[in-house]
């Protein structure tokens, strides 16, 4: 059974940091591409970066460009979000997902984990 578990959240001031990690079970982790997405309060759901299989190649929603850098450990079986210069606007549910096998699409999400940002 695929098990996706996203920690790191919490209430951050404007300008801070968080590191979110996502522990990845029930799958060859390294076989994979993964993504973070996020939706906020009354809004839908926004893809914010992908990472391949091989963790060699990452890219990254404009909204976050040059601000979240994601990372895998295959070692770890973990994806990791780290998030600087939060604004306002990054407050949301952050979740990771599982890609399709060789795909761009997306097929399996986390529960997510609550950031806020605000002061």
């Amino acid at each position: 059974e695929v098990q996706l578990v996203e920690s790191g959240g919490g209430l951050v001031q404007p300008g801070g940091s968080l590191r979110l990690s996502c522990a990845a079970s029930g799958f060859t982790f390294s076989d994979y591409a993964m993504s973070w997405v996020r939706q906020a309060p009354g809004k839908g759901l926004e893809w914010v970066s992908g990472i391949n299989s091989g963790g060699g190649y990452a890219s990254y929603a404009d909204t976050v460009k040059g601000r979240f850098t994601i990372s895998r450990d295959k070692a770890k079986n973990t994806l990791y979000l780290q998030m600087s210069s939060l604004k306002p606007g990054d407050t949301a549910v952050y979740s990771c997902v599982k890609h399709f096998y060789g795909s761009i699409w997306l097929e399996y999400w986390g529960q997510g984990t609550q950031v806020t940002v605000s002061s």
